[in-house]
């Protein structure tokens, strides 16, 4: 039935789009933050341990980016994942994002056994998200032109200083040394991911 001005149509639904992603993110959160829970113990069995690597454990080449040092060194790297989530998330679809933090993480382990030989151990995802981070640049460029520069330019810059005056943060202490190496080939592998990803989306 048409309706009239004394019929009018019932105003448009809210969109409930953003609320699957946010609970996708909630899951990853508590999955990311699960080791925890495991303490000093779970810290020792998964981290990067270039000694233990040697000897055969060749999965702490990949949960190495799982585990944290503690609770406050969780909540950080969360708070990153969150901004870049809230910010980029519709950019790539959840397989293509899985493909840059798996790029992401694989290129920091591979730079930290290859380059980094007198590293003796790591662990945090600061590495895979700063792949995201420069995944997200790229990504978000058809959408978001100039922010898609600014965000790629903050990454250049913060990258160059870390690498020229070493890390930016201290809040973790000498307890936990930042391995700036590390943001550097995270985010090495991330542009790579998402610059393969936008070459497949536009062939030349």
């Amino acid at each position: 039935m048409p309706h009239t001005a004394s019929n009018p149509p019932p105003p448009p639904r809210p969109s409930s789009g953003a609320l699957p992603h946010w609970r996708a993110f909630l899951v990853t959160a508590a999955v990311f933050a699960l080791p925890v829970a495991f303490g000093t113990a779970g810290v020792q069995a998964l981290r990067y341990d270039r000694v233990a690597i040697g000897g055969g454990e060749w999965w702490r080449l990949a949960t190495a980016h799982w585990v944290h040092f503690d609770a406050t060194h969780c909540a950080m790297n969360l708070a990153g994942l969150g901004l870049l989530w809230w910010l980029f998330v519709r950019d790539l679809r959840p397989a293509e994002w899985a493909g840059v933090i798996v790029a992401s993480a694989s290129t920091t382990s591979a730079g930290l056994w290859f380059l980094q030989p007198a590293l003796g151990w790591y662990v945090g995802a600061s590495g895979a998200l700063h792949g995201v981070w420069a995944a997200a640049g790229v990504a978000a460029w058809r959408r978001w032109p100039l922010e898609s520069g600014v965000t790629l330019a903050l990454l250049a810059v913060k990258l160059a200083l870390e690498q020229r005056h070493g890390a930016l943060s201290t809040e973790l202490g000498a307890a936990l040394p930042v391995v700036v190496a590390a943001h550097l080939y995270g985010a090495v592998g991330g542009l790579a991911a998402a610059l393969a990803l936008r070459l497949r989306r536009d062939p030349l």
